[in-house]
């Protein structure tokens, strides 16, 4: 029988606040370790923790977003275990009631259709230290500078039935937060990371036994790493074992997973309610301002642009994946005045491919909106031809000054006027008389030889358009 995949993910996305969730130290990314944990982080005797009301604000933030029931009183737990870089011992977590309650987001899938993910809940959480086992000779460091960072962990339902479906929710939800504006996604940095569940079944019966795949943060891995683990599931399944409810680790430089430990039960954390902590009331004021704060959200965003600039429903998707992105096509559409299509197809691609090479964000782009509706507007009016266009573009990447200023310097104006052009034709026709009489005789797959050599001696300032139907016409009479 076949096989049956069963994936769901738990997302830890760091909130984007100045300060910790429960103290006033600094949150801020790359400081010398240890140099941002304070005495409530550590867990010292005597010290309260005090809640961060702007994580309360994004996490109903993230709720409203995904369509969420929000919890009016929700409670904080400590949630018991030891690991060497959290000092108390405990985690201050929600359990029974988190903040944010059932909801769902609808992801686009590779062939256009969209897949509903149920999210069973998001709560806010402490994010505990960090182990370093770099440069300390067989001995391991502790960094504490990320103990008591606010962290929303944000539970799917198993609805995901392959890892590329996985990996589209993982960057659905990555979208999301950003748009938000309430975690950066930078997964280099830990910032935004998951934990996967993974188990398989044969079609129609119950659900396996699943382990989970531990902080991978890579949109490539979190797929490495579930195909890696269903193979290895269903391997061991056919050759008579079984799957271990366990934590396991992904070892990206090996392909592989391996144990970690035997996967807790809610009963082994002990959870209970945090005496330093009142449960927490959300009131209806206060959603409702949230609600009315809230930005265009990417489904949104996809579906207008597909209706207002007529673009395919993929062109749409990876216009609207990053709110910066989308942001940058609209200022040149509305700039330029050009066709969407074409905004479209030199964002998609030129602009795209330079980034990636140079490994830029779009928001770090050379190229300014204003200088790419520049460049469009001069294809549109045949001042510049689109593969002239791709010079320039280079140059503007390089700063080598403005549209119409590379134009003149470089003498890249297209060529439009008819005589010019006939002219031009004329003479390739009399240098290539065996050519000719090959095309007339019925070889009509050498009409790319003459336009080849036609923006050759042009340097391929000619207008394409205007070649082409000259050089037809011309070819034709005898």
């Amino acid at each position: 029988m076949e096989w049956e995949t069963v994936i769901g993910l738990e997302i830890h996305a760091q909130l984007l606040t100045n300060s910790k969730i429960f103290s006033g130290a600094s949150t801020a990314f790359g400081a010398e370790p240890n140099t941002q944990a304070c005495a409530v982080d550590l867990g010292f005797p005597g010290v309260l923790p005090v809640l961060n009301q702007e994580a309360v604000r994004m996490a109903v933030k993230f709720g409203l977003g995904v369509g969420a029931e929000i919890t009016k009183k929700s409670v904080f737990a400590r949630k018991n275990y030891f690991y060497p870089d959290l000092p108390k011992g405990y985690q201050i977590s929600q359990f029974e009631l988190p903040i944010v309650g059932k909801g769902h987001i609808d992801v686009q899938q590779e062939d256009g259709s969209l897949q509903r993910v149920n999210i069973t809940r998001a709560h806010l959480e402490e994010d505990a230290g960090k182990s370093l086992h770099e440069d300390f000779h067989g001995q391991t460091g502790i960094d504490l500078n990320r103990a008591g960072t606010p962290l929303l962990e944000i539970v799917s339902e198993p609805d995901m039935r392959s890892a590329k479906e996985a990996v589209a929710y993982l960057k659905a939800i990555h979208s999301l937060v950003r748009y938000l504006e309430i975690c950066d996604g930078n997964m280099q940095e830990g910032s935004f990371r998951c934990d996967a569940n993974v188990s398989v079944r044969r079609k129609g019966d119950k659900l396996g036994t699943r382990a989970e795949l531990k902080n991978i943060n890579s949109f490539r891995f979190v797929e490495r790493a579930i195909n890696y683990e269903v193979e290895r599931q269903i391997a061991l399944i056919e050759g008579g074992g079984k799957v271990a409810q366990e934590t396991r680790l992904y070892d990206p430089t090996k392909n592989e997973t391996r144990s970690m430990r035997s996967k807790e039960e809610a009963n082994d954390y002990r959870y209970f309610p945090d005496p330093d902590l009142l449960p927490l009331v959300v009131t209806d004021e206060l959603i409702a301002n949230i609600r009315q704060d809230l930005p265009e959200l990417p489904h949104q965003k996809r579906e207008r642009f597909m209706k207002q600039y007529n673009l395919s429903a993929y062109d749409a998707d990876v216009l609207v994946s990053s709110r910066a992105l989308a942001m940058y096509f609209e200022t040149v559409v509305q700039e330029s005045k050009a066709q969407p299509k074409l905004a479209t197809n030199w964002i998609m691609g030129e602009l795209s491919a330079a980034l990636n090479k140079d490994n830029l964000e779009i928001t770090a782009s050379p190229v300014s909106t204003t200088q790419l509706a520049t460049l469009l507007q001069r294809i549109e009016d045949n001042t510049i031809s689109g593969k002239i266009a791709k010079t320039i573009f280079e140059s503007l990447w390089n700063k080598e000054g403005e549209v119409d200023e590379i134009i003149e310097k470089k003498g890249l104006k297209q060529v439009t006027d008819t005589g010019a052009i006939e002219a031009l034709i004329d003479k390739i026709i009399a240098d290539n008389p065996d050519n000719v009489a090959a095309y007339r005789a019925g070889k009509e797959k050498l009409f790319g030889f003459f336009v080849g050599q036609a923006m050759k001696a042009s340097g391929g300032k000619t207008n394409p358009q205007q070649l082409n139907e000259l050089l037809k016409k011309k070819l034709a009479d005898n």
